[in-house]
């Protein structure tokens, strides 16, 4: 039984630490690719930005579900 309370702990932390660390790197290929665009074509640069801005918001919603499901896993399952 105890063996699978730690399984249990372990699962949780890896859904939010894999979560974290794929929207790091997402948020940073994201980044890069707004300098980019802002520095071919700078009239862009406000338009680029705020579907940026959107793409973030949708990219972070990513990490907040997995931490739903691992607070699931350790308090209700």
């Amino acid at each position: 039984m105890e063996v699978a309370v730690a399984l249990k702990y372990i699962a949780a932390a890896i859904m939010i630490g894999l979560g974290a660390a794929g929207t790091g790197v997402g948020f940073g290929i994201l980044g890069g690719k707004l300098l980019e665009g802002s520095a071919r074509q700078p009239e862009m640069a406000p338009m680029l930005q705020g579907k940026m801005f959107l793409i973030a918001g949708l990219l972070d919603a990513v990490p907040m579900i997995g931490v739903g499901i691992a607070m699931y896993l350790i308090f209700a399952a």
